[in-house]
């Protein structure tokens, strides 16, 4: 079992949003992976954020972890409707979450694995299951701390995905992304 980190397309689409993709996989550090609903996701969104055709194109996420079995797709779905707030109209809303969670804290393969969303009601679900979890904010004081970028760019960088109409937590001061 391996530990890795799974962005939610939220956090893919905010570097996207500011056009800093190459630092996200940076603070990756090759940890970085996904499942087949958040491909999905990403995939769509990239139709609206060209920056995030990168993601998709260099494969530094690794393959979509699919969850093809019947005992898997019955427990997703079941998390989807349940937890998320998922509808059966809608059968891919809230899918990328609940195939995350099932995966890293119901499937085995990845127990130690970390999950990184900006959904905060998701988060505290993940967080009540065990998982570890981040936002974008904790992604951006990773990259602080590697020397990836200054915490005045990545203050700056926070609050432009906010003007572009993102959403992820807002850090008050500088100090708070040099954790």
């Amino acid at each position: 079992m391996s530990e890795y980190v799974f962005p939610d397309n939220t956090v893919l689409c905010n570097f996207a949003a500011v056009d800093r993709v190459n630092l996200l996989r940076a603070v990756l550090k090759g940890e970085g992976r996904w499942v087949e609903a958040v491909h999905g996701e990403a995939e769509k969104s990239a139709k609206h954020l060209p920056k995030l055709a990168a993601v998709l194109a260099d494969g530094w996420l690794g393959k979509p972890i699919k969850l093809d079995s019947k005992k898997a797709r019955s427990r997703i779905e079941d998390i989807r409707l349940d937890v998320f707030g998922g509808f059966e109209d809608e059968p891919t809303k809230h899918l990328g979450e609940a195939q995350t969670c099932y995966l890293i804290a119901e499937s085995g393969r990845f127990n130690g694995s970390s999950w990184i969303s900006d959904d905060r009601e998701s988060v505290q679900y993940a967080k009540g299951r065990g998982i570890a979890t981040g936002e974008t904010i904790d992604l951006m004081a990773a990259a602080v701390g590697a020397g990836l970028i200054s915490d005045q760019m990545a203050f700056d960088e926070m609050r432009l995905m906010k003007a572009l109409g993102r959403h992820p937590r807002q850090p008050r001061n500088l100090a708070e992304l040099r954790r």
